[in-house]
């Protein structure tokens, strides 16, 4: 069997690392495996999504390089959705039910209360036609539910290993609201019928749904796929990363300046047996994907994790990657400029700080009059490659200066900062008439 996948994100907000992780590793797990990865948008609230959530998912989806093979839009085809809906209602397994939220909620009330599990008592089958049509006559419409068959439903999970559901201890689900519209689950498994979807990949907060999605695949008279169901994420410290996700959205973290290799890595190694390392390209992790590496516990998503990684994205860039980035931002100082500053970089961004080292201006650090002066005469006519080691010679002769108090000095002087590339090779690039006019203590 041909391995299929799908991802299907509703278009009412921003993608976010949760949904990224989702489809990624749906992603990964295809094409590791030669298949194919379905684009599907949830977009049966027609109330709630938008055109430009759904361009925005494009977009992330695009820049992360999750490219797709199928797309679709759910609200498209209700037809179809219709006309599963009408089967389960022939042959008994979907019926309408006229309870309010409120009286849902009494009831359930009532039966813990009384020790019982609050699931739904299917009262609403003992309803007759008369009593429906006086309900109907109120002002009632009617919603509908799946009359799970009440057994323990096992499947062999990807991630988890053996699973099992007694549906028998699960309220029978709604499929269809009072208002007509389609709830999350009878769309979901009608499309992954008519698109031949092998396999479903998620988080373990749907292991229960399974159980009854796995019924109505089968009231339908479908192949039922396999399952592989994910350890969720949860932040650095452990607790849920649910309530912290808006600020985690992949639009944001592009305008922050994160490499797409670096998210992806960083997401597909999260929570598995592989080093968590930058990997070179999402082909390679796709290679290197397997359920059998992912651990049980939850995933931890660590910022500190990312950034590293990002940094190590950074400076494995080479300069015919860069060029047309370093151009975009008016910061492209050639070849020697890149690979001199690159190891230096958090975030490709940074380099608009480090080509203003060599460009200017840079308001010198002079803390000693008299080591500037000293260093400033014994600055070399030519300024290469050896200068440096030459010229710090020369002047740790003059002046007594040594180690940090030696190297220190110049730096701050030349570059305004304490920290930053390796000084040999940046003095060929700021040129030795702002170096004299630095050692001077102009700006420059």
């Amino acid at each position: 069997m041909s391995v299929k996948v799908r991802f299907a994100p509703s278009p009412t907000g921003k993608l976010h690392v949760g949904n990224v992780r989702t489809a990624l590793v749906n992603w990964l797990f295809a094409k590791g495996q030669g298949g194919a990865f379905v684009l599907r948008i949830d977009d049966t609230d027609l109330v709630r999504s938008t055109q430009e959530s759904e361009d925005n998912i494009e977009i992330d989806l695009k820049w992360l390089g999750l490219t797709w093979d199928e797309r679709y839009n759910q609200s498209k085809r209700f037809d179809r959705y219709e006309e599963a809906a009408a089967k389960l209602k022939a042959d008994g397994r979907l019926y309408p039910c006229y309870e309010t939220a409120d009286e849902l909620d009494r009831r359930r009330k009532v039966q813990l209360s009384r020790g019982l599990p609050p699931i739904y008592d299917r009262a609403a089958l003992s309803l007759t036609d008369a009593e429906k049509a006086a309900l109907e006559a109120e002002g009632r419409r009617p919603h509908w539910r799946f009359k799970l068959e009440g057994k323990r439903v096992a499947w062999e999970d990807l991630a988890r290993g053996h699973a099992e559901v007694d549906t028998a201890s699960m309220s029978d689900p709604v499929l269809i609201r009072e208002d007509g519209l389609f709830l999350y689950t009878l769309p979901s498994v009608v499309d992954d019928i008519d698109m031949e979807i092998s396999h479903i990949i998620r988080g373990e907060d749907h292991v229960t749904n399974t159980g009854a999605q796995i019924e109505i695949f089968e009231a339908l008279g479908a192949r039922v796929p396999g399952f592989a169901h994910m350890p969720l994420l949860v932040g650095a410290d452990g607790t849920a990363l649910s309530k912290r996700l808006g600020s985690l959205a992949i639009m944001d973290m592009r305008a922050d300046g994160y490499e797409p290799i670096a998210i992806t890595s960083h997401l597909g190694k999260i929570g598995t047996s592989d080093n968590l390392e930058v990997a070179a390209s999402l082909q390679e992790l796709g290679e290197a994907f397997a359920f059998s590496k992912m651990g049980r516990s939850p995933a931890r998503y660590d910022t500190a994790d990312l950034d590293r990684l990002n940094a190590q994205a950074v400076h494995a860039i080479d300069y015919a990657a860069a060029q047309p980035r370093l151009e975009a931002l008016g910061v492209d100082l050639g070849e020697a400029f890149w690979n001199t500053v690159k190891d230096n970089l958090s975030k490709f961004g940074d380099v608009v700080e480090m080509a203003k080292i060599v460009t200017g201006p840079v308001t010198p650090v002079i803390e000693d009059a008299a080591f500037a002066a000293a260093a400033l005469e014994l600055l070399p006519e030519t300024i290469d490659a050896d200068a440096w080691s030459a010229w710090i010679s020369a002047v740790k002769d003059k002046t007594g200066a040594k180690g940090k108090g030696l190297f220190m000095p110049l730096r701050l002087i030349l570059t305004g900062q304490a920290h930053g590339p390796d000084m040999a090779a940046m003095i060929p690039l700021i040129g030795r008439e702002r170096m004299i006019q630095r050692l001077k203590g102009e700006t420059a």
